[in-house]
């Protein structure tokens, strides 16, 4: 099994990581983020369906097509804890590396996108004071690895739960009985 995790988990590692720091750069270079939250769960999506691949190998493969929903779920609990891993070293390493400025910009976006749907002054002096306190918080690393294990890991647990109940296979016993 952990074998399979390992091999399974780098490989949705190095999707999710690359297919992120290419959204990145694009959104980056436009100078705006929107739809890039719709395009990065769908990236998730993709690289989390590498659990699906490594249970249905592991069942067929090393436990002769038999997995219960509890070995199911670990093998993709793993994977999706190596690959929301790679996810927040990539991000880290893109974050202090080439976008050090992200959170202002962020910020900036925000507050317009707010503007200009209409809000009012109390609106945007909270939306202000929330932004604030983010940028505040992303000073620290423990902060920023916090805020993407969180925007990552539970869709790798929601996917890892489908997996396994979809995935789930006992041995049938199919013996006749004489009668």
């Amino acid at each position: 099994m952990k074998k399979n995790v390992i091999v399974f988990g780098l490989i949705a590692g190095a999707i999710v990581s690359g297919l992120m720091a290419v959204t990145m750069a694009m959104c980056y270079a436009n100078g705006h983020t929107n739809g890039s939250m719709y395009l990065g769960y769908a990236t998730m999506l993709i690289a989390f369906s590498m659990i699906f691949v490594a249970v249905k190998n592991y069942r067929d493969k090393y436990n002769g097509g038999e997995i219960t929903f509890g070995k199911g779920f670990m093998i993709g609990l793993y994977i999706a804890l190596i690959a929301s891993t790679c996810y927040v070293v990539s991000w880290l390493i893109i974050y202090y590396n080439f976008m050090p400025d992200f959170m202002e910009r962020y910020a900036t976006q925000v507050l317009a996108e707010a503007k200009a749907a209409g809000a009012s002054a109390k609106e945007l002096s909270d939306e202000t004071a929330k932004m604030d306190s983010y940028k505040q918080m992303y000073k620290n690393p423990i902060f920023i690895m916090l805020f993407t294990y969180v925007e990552i890991l539970p869709v790798g647990l929601v996917i890892a739960v489908i997996a396994a109940l979809i995935l789930k296979k006992k041995h049938t016993n199919n013996i006749l009985t004489a009668g």
